[in-house]
């Protein structure tokens, strides 16, 4: 059994944001002030995770945003970005550009509703879906590769340790009742790689279904129905611990620790 983790965040916030304009993959438009400022708040929050890997959407929204990030973190600022096309936004073709209200007025003529309605030139949700999940089983072999070539974190020094330095900000794991996250238990096999991904709203919506209704994700007890169906507030913070065997037959496991988490947000919005 292999063991790592995932943690995906969304990009910060950029104007179009702000204005409700679809961006996809065609509007290629930076963060904004606020954008920049969620970003260091991320990293702020992630300073003391030790990544091992990491990887962003190739879109200049979230390679800002992941090394805003990256800036603020004490063990992986000199980190090497793996930028990944798999990762971007869903297209959204003619309606790039546009406004929310433009594509659901698209969608009404075309007796569709959103999200499910494709505008032309656009990508399909099942065109998505198989982006994350081609991705989703790349990192799972690329870690699995890996694995017997990293050595176990000493128990010496626990602060380098990749589990440790989740638990620490991640208390809500310790509300999971089928959670095998601390070190604790000696039934879990260590995590082998912590993984850092940074993508977009509508990509993340689309692979955390893929882990929640293909994989059969276990949920913190917390966890509501809205916060299941939403998209992620920009910079909102995901993690996932994911097991699974070397043999292809056998689907991952994945167990969710936290889904689009505000909380280094708070004192940005306070001061708002």
């Amino acid at each position: 059994m292999t063991r790592f983790a995932l943690t995906v965040v969304r990009h910060g916030q950029t104007r179009l944001n702000k204005e409700k304009v679809i961006q996809g993959q065609g509007v290629d438009e930076p963060l904004s002030e606020t954008g920049f400022k969620q970003a260091a708040a991320a990293g702020i929050f992630l300073n003391n995770v030790k990544f091992t890997h990491v990887f962003s959407s190739d879109l200049t929204r979230t390679k800002q945003t992941v090394h805003g990030i990256l800036e603020k973190n004490k063990c992986c600022q000199d980190m090497t970005v793996k930028f990944d096309s798999r990762l971007r936004e869903r297209k959204y073709g003619v309606a790039e550009g546009k406004g929310l209200s433009e594509l659901r007025a698209m969608a009404k003529e075309a007796g569709e509703e959103c999200p499910g309605f494709t505008p032309p030139g656009g990508e399909t949700l099942d065109q998505v879906k198989m982006r994350g999940i081609d991705f989703f089983e790349f990192l799972c072999q690329l870690i699995w590769k890996e694995a017997d070539q990293r050595k176990p974190c000493s128990l010496e020094t626990p602060s380098n340790c990749l589990e440790t330095s989740l638990a620490e900000i991640f208390p809500l794991v310790k509300n999971c009742a089928s959670s095998k996250f601390n070190s604790d238990s000696s039934s879990a096999p260590e995590l082998v790689a912590s993984v850092l991904v940074v993508s977009h709203g509508a990509y993340m919506k689309s692979l955390f279904g893929y882990f929640l209704n293909d994989l059969e994700c276990s949920l913190p007890e917390t966890l509501s129905k809205s916060e299941l169906t939403s998209v992620s507030a920009n910079t909102g913070i995901s993690l996932f611990i994911i097991n699974f065997e070397k043999e292809r037959e056998a689907k991952p496991t994945v167990q969710c620790v936290c889904m689009n988490l505000q909380d280094h947000l708070r004192e940005m919005t306070e001061t708002c």
